[in-house]
């Protein structure tokens, strides 16, 4: 009797406990914030490798044989237009100077006899003292002489020019490079070394290449006949240095090369930045940062994806506000967006925020965001 009534207890437990469960409320769906998907402008940026030249490098080279007498200025150091580098030891193309001059008097001074000779013969041929011969003969060597005296102004001048090649000037102005050559070193125009490199930097070129599909999708997106009409639409470019940091001044392309690359399926383009300050040398490297505009674009916020093995998802809401994750293809990123090309369309909502233990099928109550989040 005593086990009937210790089982009828229990059983009666176990109806009251199932009682109670059975009127327990469901859990009440998540109420998470919603953002309908809408057409909007995009920007862009897209950073493509750069290496920086000087507006204009030039090597410096001796054009005469010579020893290095003197270096004028150090590495590194700024030079103007036409300053003294170099010099080299003058005293042999001095006294080759020296000498054609005093040949080029010579030759004057046989025009000068040849004339004589001839004003002389003039009159005895006038008067038939001579004959007609001799005064001939004599305006030969006349003509002769004077032929003489303009080949020794030849010999002179080249004689200057190489004088004065013995003093080498800086052609533009800019920034020295490295000095490899010391003084006192024997130097010849065939020298495989330059003796510095001198690089006007007031304004730089910072040269980066484009794919095939790059330059079309490139070309594409800007009005213009020609592809000068299309670098005057494009808007400035941003040049960002090794650091990571962004240089402070813009720049524009204005120059698209030629052809492509065989090799590499590249063509090249010409961003120029000035740089008055003297930041930028010629070797330096970067990225230029260009800006597109993308009109049409579905832009959603990153914080409203989820990556997973390398896929990358959105909640999808439904008409009945049941929530699938769907798959979506990016092309590119606008700020802290994503550009979206495939997945989802115009029209379609997807959740926000808060969707990390949401599973497939479940049911939530759409929030209106309490300010925009996706960005233009």
């Amino acid at each position: 009797m005593k086990n009937i009534t210790l089982l009828s207890l229990v059983a009666a437990f176990l109806i009251s406990c199932s009682g109670k469960d059975a009127g327990a409320p469901a859990q009440a769906p998540a109420t998470l914030p919603v953002l309908s998907i809408a057409n909007q402008t995009a920007t862009t940026d897209t950073e493509f490798p750069a290496a920086i030249q000087g507006k204009t490098d030039v090597e410096i080279r001796a054009q005469v044989n010579g020893t290095l007498d003197k270096i004028f200025v150090d590495e590194g150091a700024y030079v103007t237009q036409g300053q003294p580098l170099f010099k080299i030891n003058d005293n042999p193309y001095r006294q080759q100077y020296n000498n054609a001059k005093a040949s080029l008097n010579a030759a004057e001074a046989s025009v000068a006899n040849a004339q004589i000779e001839v004003d002389k013969l003039t009159p005895l041929v006038q008067n038939k003292v001579v004959s007609d011969f001799q005064l001939k003969t004599a305006k030969a060597n006349l003509s002769i002489a004077k032929a003489n005296v303009e080949q020794m102004k030849a010999n002179v001048a080249n004689a200057e020019i190489n004088l004065s090649y013995a003093l080498i000037k800086a052609p533009v102005s800019g920034y020295i490079g490295r000095l490899p050559r010391k003084q006192g070193s024997l130097i010849s125009p065939n020298d495989p070394e330059s003796l510095t490199t001198l690089s006007d930097t007031k304004e730089v070129y910072a040269y980066f290449s484009l794919g095939e599909n790059e330059f079309i999708k490139f070309k594409s997106l800007y009005k213009g006949n020609t592809i000068a009409d299309k670098l005057k639409q494009l808007p400035p470019v941003s040049l960002v240095l090794a650091d990571n940091s962004e240089y402070t001044q813009t720049g524009r392309i204005d120059m698209v090369d030629g052809q492509f690359d065989k090799t590499t399926g590249a063509i090249t383009l010409r961003a120029k930045f000035p740089n008055t300050n003297g930041l930028l040398r010629s070797g330096n490297t970067g990225r230029v940062k260009i800006s597109l505009q993308q009109q049409n674009s579905i832009v959603i916020p990153q914080e409203s994806t989820i990556e997973i093995q390398d896929k990358i998802y959105v909640v999808l809401v439904d008409a009945k506000n049941t929530v699938t994750r769907q798959p979506i293809t990016v092309s590119g990123k606008s700020g802290t967006d994503y550009i979206v090309t495939d997945g989802i369309k115009t029209g379609d909502r997807i959740v926000l925020k808060g969707f990390e233990n949401l599973p497939d099928g479940a049911t939530i109550v759409p929030e209106t965001p309490k300010k925009t989040v996706a960005k233009i």
